[in-house]
């Protein structure tokens, strides 16, 4: 997945969930934040962010923040891409050609099941699946973690997901981890106690996980490796 125009800037604050103020060229500009999470740890003074360019000229945010460089050390920065609607582009690019389904694949998006709209709804030959992907950008010393905060909507997918194996599906999550030098994935216990255990339960029950990094740049993101993934 590739941006069209991005540019680099210097993140000031956090307006709200929603905008920040971001210094570009020494001038201020208030932009879009594609990410309504905490993202404390990614969004702090002066650190380096990239904006995508909004293709519609009418909006009163000119940028999009779509990632920023997470300072590990003072000699390393992590890329990070943060654009919580990308991993869903990423994964549509990417599930043809995981060896999860063949080539001849055909991959429906958002399709309602229950009371939700899971991701994809994939048809591949006598097997047909219920795909539900998660954006992970919290990272802690090369271990990723999913939810950066509580989600009320990630339990109900997990639950609907576990409905769908009783109606004869398969059903995964796939867990985008949207950046690199990640070792293993864990659910993030301490944050939210609950999503850990559903999501051990829904594994006991049937349902597959995965976790993949990605490889990024400034103005693109791609799918590369599985990563190993712990539960206990």
């Amino acid at each position: 997945m590739k941006y069209k125009q991005v540019i680099s800037g210097v993140f000031l604050e956090r307006l709200n969930r929603f905008v920040a103020a971001v210094e570009i060229d020494g001038i201020t500009e208030t932009v879009h934040i594609k990410n309504t999470g905490r993202c404390r740890e990614l969004l702090v003074p002066r650190c380096r962010v990239y904006l995508a360019a909004a293709e519609n000229e009418n909006r009163k945010t000119r940028y999009d923040l779509i990632a920023v460089e997470k300072k590990l050390n003072e000699s390393h920065h992590l890329l990070i891409n943060m654009d919580s609607q990308i991993p869903n582009y990423a994964a549509d690019e990417w599930l043809k050609k995981s060896g999860i389904f063949s080539e001849k694949a055909r991959l429906q998006r958002e399709v309602k099941y229950g009371r939700s709209r899971i991701d994809f709804f994939i048809v591949d030959g006598k097997r047909k699946a219920f795909l539900e992907v998660k954006g992970v950008t919290l990272e802690e010393n090369g271990v990723a973690l999913f939810p950066d905060a509580p989600t009320e909507r990630g339990l109900k997918h997990i639950h609907e997901l576990m409905d769908c194996l009783y109606d004869g599906y398969e059903a995964y999550i796939l867990f985008v981890i949207q950046m690199k030098e990640i070792t293993v994935f864990r659910p993030n216990d301490a944050m939210q106690p609950k999503f850990g255990e559903m999501l051990r339960k829904a594994v006991a029950a049937g349902v597959k996980i995965i976790a993949v990094d990605c490889e990024v740049t400034p103005d693109s993101i791609t799918i590369d490796k599985f990563i190993p993934i712990e539960l206990d």
